[in-house]
């Protein structure tokens, strides 16, 4: 597929945020409180940049390495972007996306949440951090289980000291995504946290009305990858 011009992008990703707009608006909200995470994985520099030049700053990407070879460049070119890693983090490396990373909405195993509190100490440097939950139980997906969200944020808080700020989630493909919406708004009232990164391209209005403060939304923007 020929990949959409810089022109298309741009409007693209004004019309996401217009249909954030009134998605919050039609679930009594306010659209300020719900971010954006514009999701680049696998797009080149040339690709975001037009979003970039729209002024936009927050942005998604799922591997370490393949962020190492864009972003660095790209924020000596613009100031003040916010970036997220929400694909799954391996414990090797902790150390690359504690100083590339500005949110990681991935942990999910004490491992990690141990590599991840011993970089932020070692760099000092505060990265937001969220907890992945595998709302599904799907064996091949990453994230912890939903009975265990409760006991692993408070591990998190009181063993591992990390300021957790939010749940993440990425329903089952085939199945509706509302229930699995509202299971993690439940979960973040038990964890007694205040940020829902749920909401992708295809249900990111329906994770809106379920109470999302963040939407990953990337091919609506960029095109198909």
């Amino acid at each position: 597929m020929t990949p959409p011009s810089q022109i298309d992008v741009a409007d693209n990703y004004r019309q996401v945020m217009a249909n954030i707009g009134q998605a919050a608006s039609d679930a009594g909200r306010v659209a300020d409180d719900i971010t954006l995470v514009a999701v680049s994985k696998t797009f080149d520099s040339e690709a975001i940049r037009p979003v970039l030049e729209a002024g936009y700053r927050a942005f998604g990407e799922n591997r370490v390495q393949e962020a190492q070879g864009k972003w660095p460049q790209l924020r000596k070119d613009y100031q003040q972007i916010e970036l997220h890693l929400i694909g799954p983090l391996q414990s090797n490396k902790a150390a690359e996306a504690v100083a590339l990373f500005d949110v990681i909405e991935s942990i999910d195993r004490e491992k990690i949440a141990r590599a991840i509190a011993a970089e932020m100490q070692k760099q000092q440097r505060q990265t937001k951090l969220f907890v992945q939950v595998n709302t599904g139980e799907e064996t091949q997906k990453a994230g912890i289980s939903p009975e265990s969200a409760s006991e692993f944020v408070n591990w998190c808080r009181h063993e591992a000291g990390l300021a957790i700020e939010g749940l993440m989630c990425i329903p089952p493909f085939e199945e509706n995504p509302g229930p699995h919406f509202a299971l993690l708004a439940k979960l973040a009232k038990q964890c007694k946290v205040s940020k829902l990164s749920m909401g992708m391209s295809g249900d990111y209005e329906t994770a809106i009305a379920f109470g999302a403060t963040h939407v990953r939304v990337g091919s609506a923007i960029f095109g198909l990858r």
